[in-house]
């Protein structure tokens, strides 16, 4: 059994405790910003292949006290790196710290990348390059006050990259934190579900592979482990073939999209197009505010309105909010509607009270899910 870690989107810890659940995964321990856990290999490609909440899987190679930075440099020199990887590989040194004494991240990644390639010079006469972009071998450390954590990385280009959107519009939400939202919101596969305001299709691409069941990693996007010397590839095989088998058919799955922008209904069809998830879902062009319900059967409802960061956008959007609330509650009675906005004024401004409040991060940016279940006519507490 290895141990490993995988970070994710904040304030959505649970949900990737309940994926590793449910993949069998050993000793699951929940932390802030990702969950620990201990599996074979067959674990590991299984996490990276079903996880729609992981923004990566970290193998634990190293962990230790320090004081300083040459206790790092020892600790990084003592791996057996050559076990691994070849020094024909390219290597990428991440760090990440958290009341960590020390004052230069830039020097230890320095001192990490050194007793690297000193490792690797002394047992086979080689050493490794460095790529800051396309590494082969991504290697990340996390320092807290005492203790430092080595880590390879099996996911190699973050998990939330499905390989499915290659167009993309201003301010897109990520994959991971949009499949989390669309647990959140309870809505279930085979119920009508609206995005409004679809951007470049993220939330949409996300709810038609959960509606056919359809392996995040499933797309033909590489990974890390397959760098690795002790990858094996029998067993990925399976693995991946096991998913193939699971997924649907592609059909309608009740998963309508719109926007108003021209130019972003047109990434959206491409993405999802190339996808092949085309005919899961109905795209019409249409400003929410004039739109109506796709359905006559209430479903669920969830947008990525803009932010705004000038001082004329958060005039525009003051303005917009309240005419949003009552489209909502003109054209949208018995929805169950959820906001994702950092701006903490849009409840007041729309005169709603929201039912649930959730905090999120998309990126560094701390945002709300807000959820309004509409009813005709006035939403608010009495």
């Amino acid at each position: 059994m290895e141990n490993f870690f995988a970070p994710c989107p904040r304030g959505v810890e649970t949900l990737l405790e309940g994926e590793f659940d449910a993949l069998e995964l050993k000793n699951l321990k929940r932390v802030p910003g990702g969950v620990h856990f201990d599996s074979d290999w067959l674990g590991c490609y299984s996490a990276n292949l079903y996880s729609r909440i992981a923004t990566r899987v970290l193998w634990r190679v190293a962990h230790g006290p320090y004081a300083v930075e040459d206790d790092i440099y020892r600790l990084a020199k003592d791996v057996p790196w050559h076990r691994f990887f070849s020094p024909a590989q390219t290597i990428r040194v991440g760090v990440t710290a958290v009341k960590s004494p020390l004052k230069s991240l830039e020097f230890i990644t320095l001192r990490i990348k050194d007793a690297v390639c000193d490792r690797f010079r002394a047992e086979t006469g080689q050493r490794p390059s460095v790529d800051t972009r396309e590494a082969d071998i991504r290697i990340h450390a996390f320092i807290d006050a005492e203790r430092c954590t080595l880590y390879i990385d099996t996911s190699g280009a973050p998990l939330h990259q499905r390989g499915l959107r290659r167009k993309t519009v201003d301010a897109p939400i990520k994959e991971n934190l949009a499949a989390a939202i669309l647990h959140m919101t309870g809505w279930q596969p085979g119920t009508p579900l609206y995005d409004p305001m679809c951007g470049s299709g993220t939330f949409l691409l996300e709810a038609v592979q959960i509606a056919l069941g359809i392996a995040p990693g499933a797309s033909g996007r590489s990974f890390g482990f397959q760098g690795l010397k002790n990858f094996q590839p029998e067993i990925w095989k399976a693995v991946l073939e096991t998913a193939h088998a699971r997924a649907k058919p592609v059909r309608f799955a009740q998963i309508y999209g719109s926007d108003s922008s021209p130019v972003a209904l047109r990434a959206t069809l491409a993405n999802l197009d190339r996808a092949g998830l085309l005919p899961a879902v109905s795209l019409k062009p249409g400003d929410i505010l004039d739109t109506d319900a796709p359905t006559e059967t209430p479903g669920t409802l969830v947008a990525n309105p803009p932010y705004g960061e000038r001082l004329s956008e958060l005039e525009e959007l003051a303005a917009f909010y309240p005419r949003l609330a009552s489209a909502f509650k003109r054209r949208f009675a018995g929805w169950n509607c959820w906001l994702l906005s950092s701006d903490t004024r849009m409840p007041k401004l729309m005169r709603l009270t929201p039912g649930r409040k959730i905090p999120l991060f998309n990126g560094g940016l701390e945002c709300r899910l807000y959820e309004f279940r509409m009813v005709s006519g006035s939403n608010r507490a009495k």
